[in-house]
């Protein structure tokens, strides 16, 4: 059998799992191949997937879309590329149950556009489709023999029905215009670099963070697992020795119930499986056992290497040494999760052109760093405009909604502000159809006038707006795949006996809410709860806010430099002129989670004041008060507290202490001459 050799090989998708994989092998053992990925840097790719490539003379990425075909063909053209190996598409099946459209624009028409494109150059000397064993539908219990290449294709979601209609493209293209293709139907893969939407990964962080591991029904069902290395290797035997016209399966005949993976994983973590397992509602459907026929492949030469407790404490080691490589995952660790089908991997190009081209050489890990040649536009019809933001904001009345507008103004970002109103599901439908948007900011809510006092004695009108018009606008963002920043409130805790007053210990995103002193209070704490089921919001605890206008009546100083009396207590704040332009940052990151959106440290009512006293007024004078004799002329309590900023300040390391912040943002600017 001879052996194929090519020159410039295209792969798509290679910031994601599998394909990161394929490309470092590639590179590593084949210094005389281009390789040129082509990656949309999509919610599961990550550049730092492809770290052991990026000094590589032979290595080039190119950020871009597949369903791009005047990007596709200009790269089959400038590169000279003689194979493709396609690996770029949606693989969750449980996103394909929520977003099903976004599968078939990936995994069909993305497909396509690049089967055209091949056709048009004539230049192809191999087409590698990489599809799945889903394709194949469900394997009875019972057999022996798995499904081999000519099985029929039995798809049973949307998901592995759009993977079986672009191989009926594949087929048709290689039938009627001759495309040498080759197609692989493989298992399922582990390993490093995975996003956790995926069991494997799942449970490891979950373990790492002393969680219980979620089952799919009862966990009787039956998958194949392969090792990535082993899978890499499979794919570099296909390319050398694959014949064109030829399907293969990619298998192992080695299987596991999900049940004993999990049960495996608390083993290895040293967990009791009966408390640290549980078993949640079934997928819509889930096929009981994927069984392949891996011989065809075998007799090329190829075999799996690596043992199942081999490739599993590899991985294991990989993901406790690197906890953070795909930022905040809480959204994918979910039972089900909806991932967001947005472009941006974690280490993306923020704000970069939409198809930016750049050689290996300018490739850093910082990516504002990296070098971008874009093709000349006169000289192939591309558009090199960078992708056009537009946020649709609600709350234009209120004080954060207000600043937002104007920050958009000055960074020359479209907006507009939402008129309808958030507990009428029809209006935000009508806004977002007639708007457009990239994002939505929801800094409306009800705090109540003059203070929290209100809500007290409306608390119809307080539900109304902050629990039911706040999750309506989170359903209608995520039922349009769009990506909601919510300007929530941190003034859902009080200092206790674990996160004592002057400690330093600040409460964590993660941590319960134990203030329901007010109702304000408890309608934020509630919504917040809820919220944690979108894995489409951004939730940003605010607290006390303060801004360098000293005559907004809503600026925590120009309130307590106002009143007859104060308390001093230390408390977490958020200074707007430095965290607000973080979170429209923050929203081009497709950030998501929830953030404790304050400066790190405390400070308190006295300290300000002394503040206030030394730029803008020598002559203030205050008296303070204490919380029992506060409570004697308001209604509500008031929340006291510390948020630990730790999260927030790893993802924007230049964000300043509370005190700083107020300096520099605050007071300098007002100070009195």
């Amino acid at each position: 059998m001879a052996t194929y050799v090519p020159k410039n090989i295209l792969i798509t998708g290679a910031a994601g799992f599998i394909a990161s994989h394929v490309a470092n092998r590639l590179i590593r053992n084949y210094p005389d191949y281009k390789i040129v990925v082509l990656d949309k840097l999509d919610y599961c790719s990550n550049l730092k997937n492809l770290n052991p490539s990026r000094s590589s003379p032979n290595f080039k990425f190119v950020k871009g879309d597949i369903g791009s075909a005047d990007l596709v063909n200009y790269l089959l053209i400038t590169e000279s590329i003689d194979t493709i190996m396609h690996f770029a598409a949606q693989t969750h099946v449980d996103n394909s149950f929520g977003n099903s459209f976004e599968f078939t624009k990936n995994n069909i028409y993305g497909t396509h556009v690049l089967l055209e494109a091949c056709k048009v150059t004539g230049q192809i000397r191999r087409f590698i489709h990489v599809s799945t064993d889903e394709v194949y539908g469900e394997t009875e219990e019972d057999a022996v023999v798995g499904n081999h290449e000519a099985s029929q294709l039995l798809p049973t979601n949307p998901y592995s029905a759009t993977k079986a209609g672009a191989e009926m493209l594949v087929m048709a293209y290689g039938r009627s215009y001759g495309l040498p293709v080759i197609t692989t139907r493989g298992n399922n893969v582990y390993g490093p670099n995975q996003f956790p939407e995926k069991l494997i990964p799942k449970f490891i962080l979950l373990a790492m963070r002393g969680q219980p591991l979620p089952i799919h029904g009862d966990g009787s069902n039956v998958r194949s697992y392969l090792y990535c290395e082993d899978v890499a290797e499979a794919f570099e035997v296909v390319l050398h020795k694959g014949e064109v016209g030829h399907v293969y399966n990619i298998g192992t005949k080695k299987e596991r119930r999900v049940i004993d993976v999990a049960k495996d994983m608390c083993k290895l973590f040293n967990m009791d499986p009966d408390s640290s397992i549980k078993f949640v509602e079934n997928r819509p459907f889930n096929d009981q056992r994927y069984f392949l026929d891996d011989e065809k492949l075998k007799s090329l030469g190829w075999s799996e290497r690596t043992t199942w407790e081999e490739g599993l404490k590899k991985t294991i080691e990989w993901y406790t040494s690197n906890p953070n490589w795909w930022g905040d995952v809480a959204g994918a660790l979910l039972p089900h999760p909806r991932m967001l089908m947005m472009p941006g991997g974690v280490d993306r190009l923020v704000d970069g052109h939409e198809n930016a081209e750049f050689d290996s050489a300018d490739v850093a890990i910082n990516t504002s760093q990296i070098g971008v040649q874009m093709p000349s536009s006169k000289a192939n019809g591309m558009s090199s405009k960078k992708p056009t933001l537009k946020f649709l904001i609600y709350g234009k009345t209120g004080w954060i909604g207000g600043l937002l507008g104007k920050l958009c103004d000055k960074q020359q970002i479209q907006y507009e502000y939402g008129r309808g109103r958030l507990e009428d599901r029809s209006q935000l439908l009508a806004d977002i159809q007639n708007i457009k948007p990239t994002h939505v900011f929801n800094a409306a809510g009800v705090t109540g006038r003059p203070n929290v006092d209100w809500c007290e004695s409306h608390k119809t009108e307080t539900i109304r707006t902050n629990v039911s018009g706040t999750l309506n606008l989170a359903d209608v963002c995520r039922e349009h795949g769009l990506l909601m920043i919510n300007f929530a409130t941190g003034c859902i805790f009080e200092y206790d006996a674990k996160h004592p007053e002057g400690s330093g210990i600040g409460f964590k995103e993660e941590d319960k809410p134990n203030f329901i002193g007010s109702f304000y209070s408890k309608t934020k704490a509630m919504v917040e709860e809820l919220l944690k089921e979108y894995d489409n919001v951004c939730t940003l605890r605010v607290r006390m806010p303060i801004s360098s206008d000293l005559n907004n009546p809503r600026n925590f100083i120009t309130k307590i430099a106002r009143y007859d009396k104060v308390v001093n207590i230390p408390n977490s704040m958020t200074i707007l002129d430095e965290l607000l332009p973080i979170s429209i940052e923050m929203a081009k990151r497709n950030l998501r989670g929830i953030w404790n959106f304050t400066n790190p440290g405390v400070v308190s009512h006295n300290e300000i004041l002394e503040m206030y006293k030394q730029y803008i007024n020598p002559e203030f004078k205050w008296v303070n008060f204490t919380l029992e004799e506060q409570a004697k002329v308001i209604v509500a309590p008031r929340s006291n507290n510390e948020l630990d900023a730790s999260k927030l300040k790893k993802e924007f390391p230049e964000l300043l202490p509370i005190k700083e912040s107020l300096i520099k943002y605050v007071f300098k600017p007002n100070r009195k001459q």
